[in-house]
C-alpha cells in the first residue's frame, strides 16, 4: 500500500498517466449544492463538472471573460444519513479518483485513473442541519442537484404523490429545524432563502425517474402548502425544476478495487470510484439562476428531456432489473457473467427488440437497434463486476417506470408481454429470499416487511401451482407499487405471471428462460 495519501499537496506524486484536474481549486466559491454525494454523483456529475471548469481555464479561454465564470461553481456534497463519504473525503480536501474500466480486444480488463477536483466541501446532514440549510439559502447557491435514488423521494411510486404517512416527512413537518429528508431540507432551505434574499434557484434531479424534475416539484411544492402556502407560491415563481436524464453504469467499489487503486495511483485514495467509459446526460435548459457550461463535459441541453428519460428507463434500467432479479436468482453474481449465459442474453436482447422498442416507436433520431446492442455491450463489461445483488434493490421503488409503463403502452397496443411477464415473476422468485443453490439473502427494500406478508398469504411451498398463482395475484395488488397500472393486471397477465413463477421455482431461471422464448 503506498505510503503517500491523496491529497492537493500530492498531486505531483501520483503516477504517470493519472489524469489530474489542471486548474487552481483554492479559487473555486460554492455554487451548487448536491444532496445525495454517493458514487453515482462523483462518477457522473463530479467528472463532466471538472471538464467544464477546465474548459473555462485554458488560456484561450480566459483570455475570452473573466475567470469568475468558473470559480463562482464548486460542489458543496451532502450526505442526508452516513458519514462515510465525508470521513473519506474531507481528509483528501474533497479529491477522489475515479477509476473507467472497460476491456481490450482480448478481454483483458484495462483503467484510466482521473483525480476530480470540483468538490469543496462535504457536509453530514443529522451532523450538520443548519449548515446545510444555511447553504440552500446562501444566494450564491445557483443550483441544488439530487441523486438520492427513488426511495430518497418519499413518494408513492405508483402515483408519484408525497407519502405524508412517512414517519421521515412527519419528522420534517414537525422539526422544521432539523429535517430527516431532501424534501425537507429544500423546503426549510427555500424558505430561509425568501427570507434572506429572494435570490432564485434550479432545482435539479439527476435520478432514474420519470419527469424527475416535475416530480420533484410537485413533491416539494405538496411539502411547501403543508408548510407555508406562502413559500409554495414563491417556490413556483422563482424556482426552476429541469428534468434530466442521466446514464452511466457505476457499481460499487469493494476494498480489493480500493487497494488495486492505491497502486496504480501511487497514493492511496479513501473513497474511489469505479465507472465505465459512456457517460450521457440530457436535461432541460430552464436554469433560474444561470449555470455552468456542461455540454464541455459532453452534457446535452434540450427544451424536452422526456423522450431521452423513457429511452433510459426503459431501455438501460428495465433490461438491468431483468437482468437483476434472474441472475440473482440463478446465482449469476454479476451482470456481466448473467448476459454471457446464452439464455439470459437472447432473453434480454428479445426483450429490448420485441417488447420495449415497439413502444419507443415515436422517438426520432435514434436508431433502437443499434442503442439495443450498444446497450448489450456495455452489460457485458467484464471490468465492472457490477453485482446483481445491487441492482435488485429496492425493486418496490423502481418497477413502476422500469416495466409497468412498457407493459401498459404493449397491452395497449395488442403487444407480446410475455418477457415483461416472466421478469415479474423473477422480480417475485427474487423476494422468496433465496437463489436455486439454496443460499439467503437478505431483501433490500423500503416495502420489504409488506412483500413478505404478502407472499405468505399462499401456501408454503414455493413449488405448488396454486401457492405461486396465489403469491402473483397478491403481489400484484400491492398499491403502492401498482396501483395506478391496475388495468393492466388482467386475469391473463397475472396468471401469466403466476405460471412464470411456478415455472422458476420447478425447473429453474435457464429451463424457464429457454421454455418462455420457443
Amino acid at each position: 500500500m503506498p505510503a503517500v495519501k491523496l491529497h492537493p499537496d500530492n498531486l505531483s506524486r501520483l503516477a504517470v498517466g493519472v489524469r489530474c484536474f489542471q486548474y487552481d481549486r483554492t479559487k473555486l466559491k460554492s455554487g451548487i449544492v448536491h444532496l445525495g454525494i454517493g458514487a453515482f454523483m462523483r462518477a457522473h456529475l463530479g467528472p463532466i463538472h471538472d471538464a467544464f471548469i477546465e474548459s473555462q481555464t485554458s488560456p484561450a479561454a480566459l483570455s475570452e471573460r473573466d475567470e469568475g465564470h468558473w470559480t463562482k461553481w464548486g460542489i458543496v456534497g451532502v450526505s442526508l444519513r452516513q458519514t462515510d463519504t465525508r470521513d473519506a473525503l474531507t481528509p483528501q480536501e474533497g479529491l477522489y479518483t475515479l477509476g473507467i474500466r472497460d476491456a481490450d480486444q482480448d478481454g483483458k480488463p484495462r483503467q484510466v485513473l482521473q483525480v476530480i477536483g470540483c468538490v469543496r466541501q462535504i457536509l453530514v446532514a443529522p451532523d450538520s442541519s443548519q449548515a446545510v440549510l444555511d447553504q440552500i439559502a446562501h444566494p450564491d447557491i445557483k443550483i441544488v442537484s439530487l441523486t438520492i435514488t427513488e426511495k430518497g423521494y418519499c413518494h408513492t411510486p405508483a402515483d408519484g404523490t408525497l407519502h405524508f404517512a412517512h414517519p421521515d416527512i412527519q419528522h420534517d413537518l414537525a422539526h422544521p429545524e432539523s429535517p430527516r429528508t431532501a424534501i425537507g431540507f429544500i423546503v426549510y432551505g427555500l424558505a430561509a432563502r425568501k427570507r434572506q434574499s429572494g435570490s432564485p434557484l434550479t432545482l435539479m434531479s439527476l435520478d432514474n425517474l420519470p419527469s424527475n424534475g416535475h416530480l420533484l416539484k410537485s413533491l416539494v411544492l405538496a411539502f411547501a402548502r403543508k408548510y407555508d402556502s406562502d413559500l409554495a407560491h414563491w417556490i413556483e415563481q422563482r424556482c426552476t425544476f429541469p428534468c434530466s436524464m442521466v446514464d452511466r453504469i457505476v457499481p460499487r467499489t469493494p476494498q480489493a478495487d480500493i487497494n488495486k487503486i492505491a497502486g496504480a495511483l501511487n497514493a492511496l485514495d479513501n473513497w474511489p470510484v469505479i465507472a465505465e467509459p459512456f457517460i450521457d446526460w440530457v436535461i432541460e435548459d430552464e436554469f433560474a439562476a444561470g449555470r455552468p457550461d456542461w455540454a464541455a463535459g459532453g452534457a446535452r441541453f434540450v427544451k424536452n428531456a422526456t423522450p431521452w428519460e423513457t429511452l433510459k428507463l426503459r431501455m438501460v434500467n428495465g433490461a438491468h432489473s431483468g437482468i437483476a432479479y434472474l441472475g440473482s436468482v440463478a446465482g449469476w453474481s454479476t451482470v456481466d457473467i448473467a448476459i454471457k449465459q446464452p439464455e439470459l442474453r437472447a432473453c434480454i436482447e428479445a426483450l429490448l427488440r420485441d417488447e420495449v422498442e415497439p413502444t419507443l416507436s415515436s422517438l426520432s433520431g435514434i436508431n433502437l437497434a443499434s442503442y439495443r446492442d450498444s446497450l448489450l455491450a456495455r452489460f457485458a463489461n467484464p471490468a465492472l463486476a457490477h453485482r446483481t445483488q445491487q441492482i435488485a434493490m429496492d425493486g418496490s421503488q423502481k418497477i413502476p417506470q422500469r416495466w409497468l409503463g412498457t407493459l401498459t403502452d404493449q397491452s395497449n397496443m395488442k403487444g407480446e408481454t410475455k418477457l415483461l411477464s416472466l421478469c415479474l415473476a423473477g422480480w417475485l422468485r427474487y423476494l422468496q429470499g433465496y437463489d436455486e443453490a439454496g443460499n439467503r439473502y437478505e431483501i433490500s427494500d423500503p416495502l420489504a416487511d409488506d412483500l413478505k406478508k404478502k407472499l405468505v398469504v399462499a401456501p408454503a411451498l414455493d413449488g405448488d401451482r396454486q401457492s405461486c398463482q396465489a403469491r402473483a395475484r397478491a403481489l400484484c395488488q400491492v398499491e403502492t407499487v401498482f396501483g395506478q397500472y391496475g388495468a393492466v393486471l388482467t386475469d391473463d397477465l397475472i396468471e401469466l405471471v403466476g405460471h412464470h413463477l411456478y415455472l422458476l421455482n420447478t425447473i429453474g431461471v435457464s429451463k424457464t428462460i429457454r421454455h418462455v422464448l420457443t
